[in-house]
């Protein structure tokens, strides 16, 4: 994609004007100051040695970065551990009896769980871990549903130093499968199911289908949380079992600051997903940074509620790591926006008073088009700020979410970022920033991004092209997990010593970033990427399926919507047409997850490709979006694009 491309893909949005600069009120309140951006330019590494000393360290660093492109250290020699610092700490220092987290069920039950109970809790998994043979180094897989254990587990094996692994549960066995040997986990931490949409579904027989294939799991940790039937063997233990039996008392050991904390897998332009491990210290620092500027955290009276689920990186750095390190009060919901009825997450802002809403555009999409009458039956007046992430928010939601949800007096915070990058690094700051709707506005202090050509120059104002991260940043990234190689040639091999985030962006006149999405083959979907690749290799793995070819198209609820072109296998009739679509729709979700269901697959005769055989995705794209198609002479035959156009209106589908 040139540039030129880049930039007159948005060429609309010169014409966003309207600007939100802070009321004197807030910004009076604020913990960030405008001065903090001068501060972190005059000397950025003592600005993020400032940052770290948020932590409590049981050894300080001796020096603060390392930097040898693409390879980074932060706070070198220094020693802490992640558990201590989001709970112990709180407890020595009186704050035990501060609600870490109400839980919300789906079918109504409900838990306040202090931060003493959660420390109770964190030390006998432990302990538990521990009996169980895991230790420092070790990598744990996590497949849970969104119940406060998810957190203790993550909690436990960063207080006994393995790695934990958390896999989304609404992956498939053969996913899970991956995953767990990928990592190389040696015990799997998972509950007989979790409630969703009105019913309970199922987790523990996924796990048991994912370990009929070889891996070294030794044992199956289970939380009883649905109560239904489930099968047993002699390696599966039950949580609560478990930690009756542990001793009470559990002496966190601290660890490198380079020590590695977590994996999380997210999607590739192969179908391999791609294992992104992060370590402990400079990770937790700018979790934490950001987590108490970027939302003007006020540990003592906020009720703050990040909607993500911990099986993503929103989940990781803003449920479990961030808000946890600072001391802050959380709810936590278990199911659906919509159960059991549409009006659920603004049921719960009035219940727990929440203060601070951070969810994804794809959400805000979902209310506006429920309609206003959902929200406007409870009172929001809790509600100071509102937060975005997953991907960019188009003008017209950021609007509705701040006129109807914010009651046009909640600061919105846009905010960027990545699982790769660990933590926000394009945001507003509320209190300081003017904020313009649908864009993230500027780097946060301390973080260092540009927009480049193709030949990585800087691009001026009102130009787009691919967004970079010049500088280090303490949440970085540190590998692909086994895959060195492919870490180099993924982040660091389009423009030298420069890391490419795969996004395009855009300079307005103002200077002001308007993110663009992804420039490769990797889809959002519902702010979760997922790989053209993966689909196409699912797609192609059922019988009926010769070849495939799949594109992102925009889609005003879910940000992408899947659309898949399937070439069928010889001999294969396509009988009734919709029946062998559904049952296609059905495979992909079984084969990687419901989440990468396509919403449209077209059945054609040929695919759109080059004399050499690239399928050209950029003409699929024009058909899949109903737009004039493109230029179309690069290809061995240009008839074919008239033929698939004609196909456009069969096989859609809307669930």
């Amino acid at each position: 994609m040139s540039n030129e491309n880049l930039g007159d893909s948005v060429e609309n949005l010169l014409t966003e004007n309207r600007t939100f600069p802070p009321s004197a009120e807030f910004a009076a309140q604020a913990n960030a100051k405008p001065e903090i951006y001068e501060e972190a330019e005059r000397d950025r590494l003592a600005f993020w040695e400032k940052q770290a000393r948020r932590l409590h360290w049981d050894t300080e660093w001796s020096s603060v970065l390392d930097w040898k492109p693409p390879y980074v250290k932060w706070f070198i020699g220094g020693k802490l551990n992640a558990s201590y610092n989001c709970l112990d700490r709180h407890v020595i220092e009186g704050r035990g009896n501060r609600v870490a987290f109400h839980f919300e069920g789906e079918p109504g039950d409900t838990r306040t769980i202090t931060y003493a109970d959660l420390l109770a809790d964190v030390k006998k998994c432990a302990n538990a871990l521990t009996e169980l043979g895991i230790k420092a180094g070790d990598r744990v897989a996590i497949y849970m549903p969104m119940i406060p254990e998810a957190a203790v587990a993550m909690l436990a094996c960063a207080r006994v130093g393995a790695a934990h692994s958390v896999i989304f549960g609404g992956f498939s066995a053969d996913s899970l499968l991956a995953r767990i040997l990928d990592a190389d986990a040696t015990l799997v931490i998972t509950a007989d199911g979790g409630f969703r949409k009105g019913a309970a579904f199922a987790l523990k027989p996924v796990v048991d289908e994912a370990l009929k294939s070889k891996t070294n799991v030794r044992n199956v940790l289970v939380v009883k949380r649905t109560g239904q039937e489930t099968a047993w063997s002699e390696r599966d233990i039950w949580w609560h079992e478990a930690l009756a039996r542990q001793n009470p008392e559990h002496v966190a050991q601290p660890f490198d600051s380079e020590h590695p904390l977590f994996i999380l897998y997210t999607s590739g332009t192969t179908a391999k997903p791609k294992g992104i491990f992060h370590t402990t210290g400079g990770y937790l620092t700018q979790a934490a940074y950001t987590h108490q500027n970027v939302f003007d955290l006020k540990p003592e009276s906020d009720v703050f509620w990040c909607t993500a689920d911990v099986g993503w990186i929103t989940g990781h750095s803003y449920v479990v790591y961030g808000p946890l390190i600072n001391g802050a009060t959380q709810v936590i919901y278990e199911g659906t926006p919509d159960t059991p009825h549409k009006g659920r997450i603004f049921e719960l802002v009035e219940k727990y008073k929440v203060s601070i809403l951070y969810t994804a555009p794809t959400l805000i999409r979902t209310w506006m088009k429920w309609g206003d009458e959902f929200p406007n039956k409870y009172n929001l007046k809790s509600l100071r700020l509102l937060g975005s992430v997953g991907e960019p928010i188009n003008p017209e939601a950021w609007m509705w979410y701040r006129e109807v949800i914010g009651n046009n007096n909640c600061p919105i915070v846009d905010t960027w970022w990545q699982t790769e990058t660990g933590a926000i690094m394009i945001s507003p700051l509320p209190g300081v920033t003017a904020t313009k709707p649908g864009s993230a506005m500027a780097t946060i202090p301390g973080i260092s991004a540009k927009v480049v050509d193709d030949e990585g120059i800087e691009v001026s104002k009102g130009r787009g092209g691919y967004l970079i991260l010049d500088k280090p940043w303490p949440s970085m990234l540190r590998g692909v997990w086994g895959e060195d190689e492919r870490y180099k040639e993924t982040y660091w091999s389009r423009f030298k010593d420069l890391y490419f985030a795969g996004d395009g962006a855009k300079l307005d006149n103002d200077g002001a970033i308007w993110l663009m999405g992804r420039v490769d083959d990797v889809m959002n979907i519902s702010g979760h990427r997922i790989s053209t690749t993966e689909v196409e290799s699912a797609l192609v793995s059922h019988e009926a399926v010769a070849e495939a070819a799949v594109v992102g198209a925009n889609d005003e609820i879910t940000g992408q919507g899947i659309v898949a072109f399937v070439i069928l296998r010889g001999g294969i009739p396509n009988v009734g047409g919709e029946e062998l679509i559904q049952e296609l729709r059905n495979h992909v979700a079984k084969e990687i997850g419901a989440i990468a269901k396509p919403r449209q697959i077209m059945v054609v005769a040929e695919l759109p490709k080059t004399r050499s055989g690239k399928i050209m995705r950029r003409l699929l794209r024009d058909v899949a979006e109903n737009r004039a198609v493109g230029d179309s002479t690069t290809l061995a035959d240009p008839n074919v694009m008239k033929l698939i156009s004609e196909g456009l209106n069969s096989g859609k589908s809307e669930d």
